[in-house]
């Protein structure tokens, strides 16, 4: 899948598409180091839903995107957040924990300072 960010080049990176279970399990209960490939939900129409990180023991990036992969919003979401929601509608949203696997692509989004 190809991301767009805005005043930065395209990227390109490996995400698994969930269905609805997976929309509903995200990265809950799952290890830091031994999470899944980057999780991306796909809608049909763009939506404006909340997000939560309760059972998500470690911190990750989530992106919400349009339906042309453009990044409206990018934020670092914190273990056991009760709410986050986007100032916009969204048609995708990617998961990213933040661990070594996806070093690389976190720079990429929110550039070398410390997490």
């Amino acid at each position: 899948m190809e991301i767009e960010i805005k005043d930065k080049k395209n990227f390109e990176i490996d995400v698994k598409k969930c269905g609805l279970f997976g929309m509903v399990r995200g990265l809950m209960f799952r290890r830091r180091e031994k999470a899944p490939a980057l999780l991306l939900f796909d809608f049909k129409k763009p939506k404006r839903l909340k997000i939560h990180s309760f059972f998500v023991f470690f911190s990750f990036v989530a992106l919400w995107l349009d339906s042309k992969n453009n990044v409206i919003e990018s934020r670092i979401v914190k273990p056991w957040n009760p709410l986050t929601l986007p100032k916009k509608r969204f048609s995708k949203l990617v998961e990213i924990p933040i661990n070594k696997k996806y070093d690389n692509v976190i720079k990429i989004l929110v550039g070398d300072g410390k997490i």
